[in-house]
C-alpha cells in the first residue's frame, strides 16, 4: 500500500505564534535565516514579518524589496551609493508601508529621488540625510512635500541655507524632532521659521551654527520643546540670554556644551523657566564655580550634569553637593581641578547617583575611591580612566561596595589580581575595561571569568602579562562575549583563539600586534564566531593566505578588518571577494600584495567602501580604475608610507593594463 503524504505539522502553528518566535530571534541574523529556510510556510511568514531591511547593495533592492512587502523602515547605511532609480523602486514598493528611511551614509541620490519618495511614501515620518554635504536648498523643497514628517536629522548638510530650512518649516508642520549641526550656512531666519512654524517641536539641535540672541525669543515659546542642544554656539552671549528668561518651561534636556560665552551670569536667565529639567551639559565652557553652581540650586528634578573638560573648583563641587536635587549622573571627565575633598562633597550628598565618570582626574587618591564605594553602592557605571594617584588596594573597594556595577572602566591604573579578585564579584558586569593594567595577570582574569558570566564586553589592551589560561577562563565563563581586545598581548597564542572560537556572540576581535598567533588560531575564530564584523589582525606576522580562506568561507558577516604587517598575500585577499558584507579594509605593508593583485582585489570586492593603502600604490593602479572604484562607492586614504621592498612601475603597469582590458 502507497504511504500517504504526511502534512507538514508547522502549517498548523497560527502565525501570531510564529510571529512570536520570530520577534524573540530578531537580534540574532542567522537564527532568523536559518528559521525561513525550515519550510515554505516558515519562509512565507518570516517575509510577512519582517519590517525592518538593512540591505548591502542597491542591485538587491528589487529582489528584496519583492520579498518584503511590508518594510516600515529601510536602512541604506551601507549602501555607499544609491541612485534616483533605486530610490524610485523603494518609493512605490513600499509607499503605503515606509515609515523612516537612513541616508546618513550614502551618497549618489538627488533631489529627484527625494521628491519621488517624499510624494509616493504618504506615511513617511523619518528622514536621515546625515552628512548628505552635496545636497543643496532644492533638495529640502522636495523633503518639505513628506507632510506627515515627524523626524529629520540634517547634521553635517552644509550646502543647505536658511531658505531650505524655511521651505522645511512650511512644509512640516507635523515636525517634532529636527537635527542641524553643522549646517554653517542655517542662521537666524531658518531658525526663526522652524520656530514659528514648526509648533510642536520636542527636539532641537542647533550645534555649531551660527545664531545669534535674533532666534532666541521664537525658540522660547516653542511651548513642547523638551530637548535643546546648543554645543558650540559661540554668537549665544549672556546678554542675549535674557529673552529665555519666561520661557522653556517644557525643557527637560539643555546642552551649551562649548559655549565660552555663557557663564554664571546668563545661565539663569536660560533656565529659569525650566523647573523641569532633568539633564544639562555644560562641557568645556567656562569654570564651574560656587556661583555657577548656585544657579542650578532649585532645580529639583535634575538628574544628569556633565561638566566634561571644565575648570572644576571645590567650592564648586560643594555647592553642587548642596543642591536640592538627588543626581544619577556626575560626569567630570578631564576636569581640571577635582580634588579629593571637592568630589566627596558631592557624591555624600547625591547617594543615589548611578553612572560616574572621573576620566584623567588626576588629583584624586585613595579617599576619592572610598567615598564613592560608600555612599553610591547603587552605581551601575563607574569610569576611573587613568587616575594615576590611586593606588591598588583602593580598587578592592569597587569590588566589596558597588555590586550592581554593570560598566567599570580601569583602564591605565594600579588595579592588581586582588582587586580583580573583589571586582568579580559585580555579577552584573557586562562591560570590563582593563587596557594598560600592567599589575594584573592570569589570576585576576580567572576570577572575572568564573564571576562575571555577563561580560560582554572585554578590553586588555597592552595588559602584557595575561596569557592564553586567562582567555580560556573568559571564554569559558562569559560565552556571551561581543567584543574583546587583547592587542599587544605578548604571550597570547593560537590557544587563546581557540578559546574564543567557542563564543558564537564575538562581534570584534582586535589581535593587533600578538606575534605568536597564527593561521590556525584565525581559522579557528572564523568557524565559531559567525558573527564577527570586525577584526583587527595588524601585525600578526604568522597570519597568511591560510587565515583568509576560512574567514571567506565562514565570517559572512565581516564588514572591517585590518591585515597591515601581516604575510597575507595578493591569493589571501582574492578570497574574501566573497565576503558581501565588507566594506572596510586595511592593507598597509603586505609585502605580498603587488598592484596587478591589488587591482583584481579592488574590483572583485564589490562592496568596499573604504581602503586605507600606501601612497606608493596610488601611481602605480590606472586612473581610470581608481575612478571607477569611487564612482562605485569606495574613498581611498593614502598613507605616504615607503615599501620596503622596490617595485618597478613599468613591468607593473603592463599588467595593469592587461587587466583593464
Amino acid at each position: 500500500m502507497k504511504k500517504q503524504k504526511q502534512d507538514n505539522p508547522f502549517n498548523l502553528l497560527p502565525e501570531e505564534i510564529i510571529f512570536i518566535i520570530l520577534d524573540l530571534l530578531n537580534r540574532n541574523s542567522l537564527a532568523i535565516k536559518s528559521f525561513s529556510l525550515v519550510c515554505k510556510s516558515f519562509y512565507a511568514v518570516e517575509s510577512k514579518h519582517r519590517c525592518s531591511l538593512k540591505p548591502l547593495r542597491q542591485e538587491r533592492f528589487p529582489a528584496l524589496l519583492s520579498r518584503y512587502p511590508n518594510i516600515t523602515h529601510l536602512d541604506l547605511t551601507l549602501c555607499s551609493r544609491v541612485s534616483d532609480a533605486s530610490l524610485s523602486l523603494v518609493s512605490h514598493s513600499c509607499a503605503s508601508s515606509l515609515r523612516s528611511i537612513d541616508f546618513s551614509r550614502t551618497r549618489l541620490f538627488s533631489t529627484y529621488g527625494l521628491l519621488g519618495l517624499a510624494l509616493n511614501c504618504k506615511n513617511i515620518v523619518e528622514i536621515d540625510l546625515s552628512n548628505a554635504t552635496e545636497l543643496k536648498d532644492s533638495a529640502m523643497a522636495a523633503v518639505a512635500e513628506a507632510k506627515n514628517l515627524e523626524k529629520l536629522s540634517l547634521a553635517r548638510c552644509k550646502s543647505i541655507t536658511d531658505m531650505g530650512v524655511g521651505c522645511v518649516a512650511v512644509g512640516c508642520r507635523k515636525l517634532r524632532f529636527i537635527c542641524l549641526k553643522w549646517c554653517f550656512g542655517v542662521g537666524d531666519l531658518g531658525i526663526g521659521l522652524l520656530a514659528v512654524k514648526c509648533k510642536h517641536l520636542c527636539f532641537l539641535n542647533l550645534s555649531y551654527l551660527p545664531i545669534t540672541n535674533k532666534c532666541l525669543s521664537s525658540i522660547s515659546k516653542l511651548q513642547h520643546l523638551e530637548e535643546l542642544v546648543l554645543e558650540g554656539c559661540f554668537g549665544i552671549e549672556d546678554d542675549s540670554l535674557a529673552v529665555l528668561k519666561h520661557g522653556c518651561n517644557s525643557l527637560k534636556s539643555l546642552d551649551v556644551s562649548t559655549c565660552q560665552n555663557i557663564s554664571h551670569n546668563g545661565l539663569p536667565s536660560l533656565i529659569n523657566g525650566a523647573l523641569g529639567l532633568r539633564q544639562l551639559t555644560l562641557a568645556h565652557g567656562s569654570p564651574v564655580t560656587s556661583s555657577l553652581a548656585d544657579c542650578l540650586r532649585k532645580h529639583s528634578m535634575l538628574q544628569s550634569v556633565k561638566l566634561d573638560g571644565c575648570l572644576v573648583t571645590d567650592d564648586g563641587l560643594k555647592t553642587i553637593g548642596n543642591w536640592c536635587a538627588s543626581l544619577r549622573e556626575l560626569s567630570l571627565s578631564k576636569c581640571s581641578g577635582v580634588t579629593d575633598e571637592g568630589l566627596s562633597s558631592v557624591v555624600t550628598k547625591h547617594r543615589d547617583l548611578r553612572k560616574l565618570d572621573i576620566t584623567c582626574c588626576r588629583k584624586i587618591t585613595d579617599a576619592s575611591i572610598a567615598s564613592i564605594t560608600n555612599s553610591c553602592k547603587s552605581l551601575t557605571s563607574l569610569r576611573v580612566e587613568s587616575c594615576t594617584l590611586v593606588t591598588r588596594e583602593a580598587f578592592v573597594l569597587i569590588g566589596q561596595r558597588c555590586h550592581l556595577l554593570e560598566e567599570l572602566d580601569l583602564t591605565d591604573n594600579e588595579v592588581d589580581d586582588k582587586g580583580l579578585n573583589y571586582i568579580s564579584r559585580c555579577s552584573e558586569l557586562s562591560s570590563l575595561k582593563l587596557g594598560i593594567c600592567l599589575n594584573i595577570t592570569d589570576e585576576g582574569l580567572i576570577h572575572i571569568g568564573k564571576g562575571c558570566s555577563k561580560l560582554v564586553e572585554l578590553d586588555l589592551y597592552r595588559s602584557e602579562e595575561i596569557t592564553d589560561s586567562a582567555i580560556l577562563a573568559i571564554a569559558q565563563g562569559c560565552p556571551g562575549l561581543e567584543m574583546i581586545n587583547i592587542a599587544y598581548c605578548k604571550y597570547i597564542t593560537d590557544r587563546s583563539l581557540l578559546s574564543l572560537s567557542k563564543c558564537p556572540q564575538l562581534k570584534m576581535l582586535e589581535s593587533r600586534g600578538c606575534s605568536l598567533i597564527t593561521s590556525l588560531g584565525l581559522k579557528a575564530v572564523a568557524v565559531g564566531c559567525k558573527e564577527l564584523t570586525k577584526l583587527d589582525i595588524k601585525k600578526c606576522h604568522n597570519i597568511d593566505d591560510a587565515g583568509m580562506l576560512p574567514l571567506a568561507r565562514f565570517s559572512q558577516n565581516l564588514r572591517q578588518i585590518n591585515l597591515s604587517h601581516s604575510s597575507v598575500t595578493d591569493i589571501g585577499l582574492l578570497s574574501l571577494a566573497s565576503i558581501s558584507c565588507l566594506q572596510n579594509m586595511t592593507i598597509l605593508h603586505l609585502k605580498g600584495l603587488t598592484p596587478a593583485g591589488l587591482a583584481a582585489v579592488l574590483l572583485a570586492c564589490g562592496g568596499l567602501t573604504k581602503v586605507k593603502l600606501q601612497a606608493t600604490f596610488r601611481w602605480l593602479l590606472p586612473l581610470r580604475l581608481v575612478q571607477y572604484l569611487e564612482s562605485r562607492g569606495c574613498m581611498f586614504q593614502w598613507k605616504d608610507k615607503v615599501l620596503q621592498e622596490k617595485l618597478d612601475p613599468k613591468s607593473w603597469k603592463l599588467q595593469l593594463e592587461d587587466l583593464m582590458a
